[in-house]
């Protein structure tokens, strides 16, 4: 409970001195310049009383103590809360359940491997304000703007293929990504959206809707295509990229697909250092109150003693 406890004004302790002088030097003067006309007040009795002598300077050393101020420093962080704006947009079609994207776990699907991954990209930023959307025949929000990393990742370890549908509707998740970070101030907005195939066909979202709506809000999109060059569409990736101010990617496996997101967590580096901040913490009201009481008790002895 003490560890760690100082005192402001140490020189203070000198009063003690002062105390102890005056007990030695002034016996006879204190009582008469404090209490006039009570020296008949003081006889053997009183003095020699060994009771009142203690409570008499406890009262005085606690006082002094208070004085000094002890006090303990408690520093703390402030975790900052003005990093990026990013959404998450990921493709849980069925195209998603092809396996060997990861060589290591052959039996792994897309889908798993870029759960890990994405996870792992999540706990990497701890200062930013992250939300994700899932997409296959349709999209939809599934965890809303968030600084808790605990929760966005317990989310997406529950996502499963099929969930939005068998297709892609990757134009309308683009356009529901940017929805997510609308409301948003911050003046970084990022979009990362994963495919591994190319949009549906009869999708009745429009790509320069889509579009027209990241560059209005200002949201830099960077797309990334799994999989073999052939399973998703690499220029219409690449040029959403350009028109939004992002880059385009491509992972053929999950190595490089750890890559990708290692490179997009470097090119948007949050620079927020924690904020560190002293609280401190006062204990003089401790020996006041032991000084004050005690104060009060050598005058109550003192008085039922017959000395009133």
């Amino acid at each position: 409970m003490f560890e760690g406890i100082y005192f402001e004004f140490p020189s203070l302790a000198l009063l003690l001195l002062f105390f102890i002088l005056c007990a030695t030097l002034c016996k006879m003067k204190i009582p008469s310049i404090y209490f006039p006309h009570t020296a008949q007040f003081m006889s053997n009795t009183v003095s020699a009383s060994k009771l009142l002598w203690f409570l008499k300077w406890l009262g005085i050393v606690m006082l002094v103590l208070a004085l000094m101020s002890p006090v303990k420093d408690e520093p703390y962080k402030l975790e900052p809360k003005n990093g990026y704006e990013i959404a998450l947009i990921l493709d849980a079609s069925q195209s998603m359940q092809a396996k060997g994207f990861d060589s290591s776990h052959p039996n792994a699907t897309r889908f798993d491997v870029v759960k890990s991954i994405v996870s792992d990209f999540i706990s990497k930023r701890k200062n930013d304000n992250m939300g994700l959307v899932v997409f296959g025949a349709y999209s939809f929000i599934a965890s809303p703007l968030t600084y808790d990393t605990n929760i966005l990742k317990g989310i997406v370890s529950n996502l499963y293929l099929g969930m939005a549908g068998k297709y892609t509707a990757l134009y309308e998740s683009l356009a529901q990504g940017v929805n997510l970070l609308k409301m948003s101030k911050s003046k970084t907005k990022i979009a990362i959206l994963l495919t591994d195939g190319f949009n549906t066909p009869d999708s009745k979202f429009p790509y320069q809707a889509a579009i027209d709506l990241a560059k209005k809000e200002k949201v830099k999109v960077y797309p990334i295509g799994i999989g073999r060059a052939n399973e998703y569409n690499r220029e219409v990736l690449i040029d959403i990229a350009k028109k939004t101010g992002g880059v385009a990617f491509g992972a053929a496996s999950a190595n490089e697909l750890s890559e990708v997101y290692a490179k997009i967590n470097k090119l948007e580096k949050s620079e927020i250092e924690n904020e560190t901040f002293t609280n401190f913490r006062y204990y003089y009201m401790f020996p006041l109150f032991i000084s004050f009481f005690a104060l009060m008790l050598y005058v109550f002895f003192r008085n039922k003693r017959g000395y009133n």
